[in-house]
């Protein structure tokens, strides 16, 4: 299993009229975790799309269990639970405030497609082989 963190300060433009992160923010936190998660693994997400791969979203569900709110510094844990043997990657991410309390959960799902067909193709040997080592038993 391949586990990442990253911190985001939640920015006024981000919240409504409560003074509550707007639902529609935590698929941009979510992102951040994911390019983050890639990068910390030695991979640069802008490099895999130079290849010729690109990852769209093609799934994503969200449980909101606690609001954030302005100037709040947010954990964002991004976990990869099963090596991606073929187009498909999931991605679990879960949102904390400071406090360690769970503020949403979801899950992502992006596919592995060559840019110019849009055809699904396995995941970049790149990526796979350093992901290799956390799926090791």
């Amino acid at each position: 299993m391949y586990e990442s963190t990253v911190q985001i300060r939640v920015r006024y433009a981000e919240t409504d009229q409560m003074n509550v992160v707007y639902y529609g923010n935590y698929a941009q936190y979510f992102e951040v975790g994911r390019v983050e998660s890639i990068r910390q693994l030695g991979v640069v997400y802008k490099d895999i799309e130079a290849s010729g791969v690109v990852m769209p979203v093609v799934e994503m569900h969200v449980r909101y269990l606690r609001p954030a709110t302005y100037d709040d510094l947010l954990t964002v844990k991004t976990t990869i639970r099963e090596l991606p043997e073929n187009y498909r990657v999931e991605f679990f991410q879960d949102v904390y405030n400071e406090q360690g309390k769970l503020l949403a959960a979801g899950r992502v799902v992006l596919y592995f497609l060559e840019a110019q067909t849009k055809r699904k193709t396995n995941i970049p040997a790149a990526l796979k082989e350093k992901l290799l080592p956390f799926f090791s038993k």
